[in-house]
């Protein structure tokens, strides 16, 4: 009874002792802890069950859940880790002062015993605060109206509850065997050792940090190839996004390892042993730890870069909504006039205002393969037997007016960035349609990206031709007509209400497939708005998973490079000690810290940024229409996280300097 009274006692003031690091031990537990149970509650909400559904987006939800549980674990472990660092010198003294280590682990154990219960508790209070906000932002992605309440779930505490309860276990066990095995010379001087630096490089050294640098650029050149080839192999193609990832991600550690010191040995021997406060405190300092922080930094800037070009890959798509659903339905409503499908006379019924545009597309075999930017390489996989489709210079005067073309001239209409990635070609060529008079040439005068009408063809563009030449091949035999209405909406303000008479009234019909006669395409008959909602509708939760998740890892590894800095000041605190004794002020002494955080905080962001800039450059085609806005706004987002970051470190190292006299 005695010695649990003393351990409690001990316990209670070890916890008042501490209070100082216990702060952002006690963060980093409540920010996981709130994290993790508002997205877990998130399945159980009734806002999302009712507006989105309980199969795949709880199915999608729990697969997140995991990936987030993944986040947590290496944040909270990582801070527990640099926790027990802080606290090394202490655990050695109760040992110095007679405490055996299984009584010190057993104090330990109750310190966070009390603090993790402490912050399960403060976590999941918050976490149902920031849930209804997290409901919301998904239901404005997919554009769903519904009233969001305050919900509390008893199957998210739970599981919450028992991961986190999991952890504390993991992380007694891990404080337990570190005292055991550990020696009590080694816990008093943890935070006194001095990371090893490179006072000399070699010849092989030298090689390994020019090879980094060499290994990053291959990379970054092998990225920009990659989609060049369209008949590459499977094996070839994985062959090829493996070697980029161990060039960027062998190349980012040699850079960390060798490159970073080289320069900075070179810059310190350019000083010919005249080096000022700022240079011993930044240069001298980061050589000294280099070795120890360039897998750290390394892991660190590889996964923010990954998370961040995930994060632009999916914001992409959701930026890119409206003009993906103004390129696949290129007027407010389509529809076809063999299909029976009255659209037009419910509109007028409706008093609906619109511009009607009746278009025939024919689908006419022809070979393009003389517009081939790189004929020679693809010449042996293009057909001369597809087809293309074909339109007249009057269907689409209206939208180009200022348009003219000679019978056996040609426009082609459409070709966009995902087109160009697919199949390069260019204009002041021609190319042969395949008639019953034989083959026909046709000058291409030029090669645009706008969209004014529906594709359901192979290579994703238009032909526009004269009027002339059109109505001669629209009396081919060889050429398939499908008849195509298009309307455009008047007023904005209708499309509500044309909205529901297109529900109540849309159909699907067969377009043939150009080239093949036996072969069709099942079509839905579309509204530009539909097509939109439904795209929203299928990505929102993969958008919502990931910019959650993508944000949740990038603060995670920013407060692990916060947390670093935060040690590091404190063990150079008697550094600073003595260069305010010599006479320096906290101004000058701040100028070289500054330094030494614009590389800790800058150097990885820049490389991060590098590396996500080449991996979105290299596939976004793949994920909508628009690059440089979502990439320069989640780009934006990361640069800002991270400098929150880094003026933070700051003012703790202000803080440590000032009291360091």
């Amino acid at each position: 009874m005695v010695m649990a009274m003393t351990l409690n006692q001990l316990v209670l003031r070890s916890m008042r002792k501490n209070i100082k690091s216990y702060y952002l031990y006690v963060f980093a537990l409540v920010f996981s802890v709130s994290l993790y149970y508002s997205f877990v509650t998130l399945q159980y909400n009734p806002a999302i069950v009712n507006e989105i559904g309980t199969g795949r987006s709880s199915a999608a939800l729990k697969a997140a859940s995991y990936l987030l549980l993944f986040i947590v674990t290496f944040f909270v472990l990582y801070a527990n880790k640099l926790f027990m660092n802080r606290r090394s010198k202490e655990i050695g003294l109760y040992q110095l002062v007679g405490m055996s280590k299984s009584l010190v682990a057993r104090l330990i154990a109750i310190e966070n015993i009390i603090l993790w219960f402490s912050a399960i508790v403060i976590g999941v209070l918050v976490g149902l605060l920031t849930s209804r906000i997290f409901v919301m932002i998904l239901l404005k992605i997919v554009e769903k109206d519904a009233f969001v309440e305050l919900s509390f779930s008893i199957e998210a505490l739970m599981m919450t509850v028992v991961v986190f309860s999991v952890l504390l276990l993991i992380v007694i066990l891990q404080t337990a065997i570190r005292i055991k095995r550990v020696t009590l010379l080694a816990l008093i001087t943890t935070t006194a050792v001095a990371d090893e630096r490179v006072k000399k490089f070699n010849a092989f050294q030298m090689f390994l940090g020019f090879v980094g640098l060499i290994s990053i650029g291959y990379g970054y050149y092998l990225s920009t190839t990659i989609l060049d080839n369209l008949n590459v192999t499977p094996n070839v193609l994985l062959f090829k996004m493996v070697s980029i990832l161990a060039l960027t991600v062998g190349g980012t550690y040699f850079v960390f390892r060798f490159s970073v010191a080289l320069i900075l040995n070179f810059v310190r021997k350019s000083k010919k042993g005249l080096m000022s406060i700022q240079d011993v405190l930044s240069l001298s300092t980061i050589m000294h730890r280099m070795k120890a922080n360039a897998m750290s930094l390394t892991t660190i800037t590889v996964l923010s870069a990954s998370t961040l070009a995930i994060l632009t890959f999916t914001y992409i798509s959701y930026y890119s909504a409206d003009s993906v659903a103004m390129e696949a339905v290129p007027y407010d409503y389509i529809m076809y006039e063999d299909t029976g499908f009255e659209l037009v006379e419910e509109f007028d019924k409706e008093g609906i205002q619109y511009t009607r545009y009746d278009i025939d597309l024919l689908a006419v075999p022809a070979d393009v393969r003389p517009l081939l930017v790189k004929e020679a390489a693809l010449n042996k996989t293009i057909s001369t037997e597809l087809g293309v489709q074909v339109v007249s210079l009057k269907a689409i005067q209206n939208k180009l007016p200022n348009l003219h073309l000679q019978e056996g001239e040609g426009y082609i209409l459409g070709y966009n960035s995902l087109s160009a990635e697919n199949i390069r070609i260019e204009a002041q060529k021609s190319i042969q349609f395949n008639t019953s008079a034989g083959e026909e040439e046709i000058f291409i005068k030029e090669v645009t990206e706008d969209l004014l009408l529906p594709n359901y063809h192979y290579y994703g563009f238009t032909v526009v031709v004269a009027d002339s030449y059109f109505q001669k091949l629209l009396h081919d035999p060889l050429t398939k007509n499908q008849k195509v209405v298009g309307m455009e909406l008047k007023e904005e303000n209708q499309l509500i209400k044309a909205q529901e008479v297109f529900e109540a009234n849309k159909v699907s019909v067969e377009m043939p497939i150009p080239g093949n006669d036996l072969a069709t395409n099942t079509v839905s008959v579309e509204s530009q708005e539909n097509y939109r909602l439904n795209m929203l509708d299928s990505l929102g939760m993969t958008i919502f998973i990931s910019g959650f998740l993508g944000l949740a890892f990038l603060i995670a590894t920013g407060s692990i490079l916060y947390f670093k800095q935060m040690s590091e000041a404190d063990e150079e605190k008697g550094t600073y000690n003595i260069l305010r004794k010599m006479g320096f002020t906290t101004n000058e002494i701040m100028s070289g810290i500054r330094r030494k955080q614009l590389f800790n905080f800058g150097f990885p962001l820049i490389i991060g940024l590098a590396h996500s800039y080449f991996a979105v450059k290299s596939g976004w085609v793949l994920f909508g229409t628009e690059l440089v806005a979502p990439l320069l706004i989640t780009m934006g987002v990361y640069i800002v996280l991270y400098s929150i970051f880094s003026i933070l470190s700051a003012g703790y190292y202000r803080k440590v300097v000032e009291d360091a006299l």
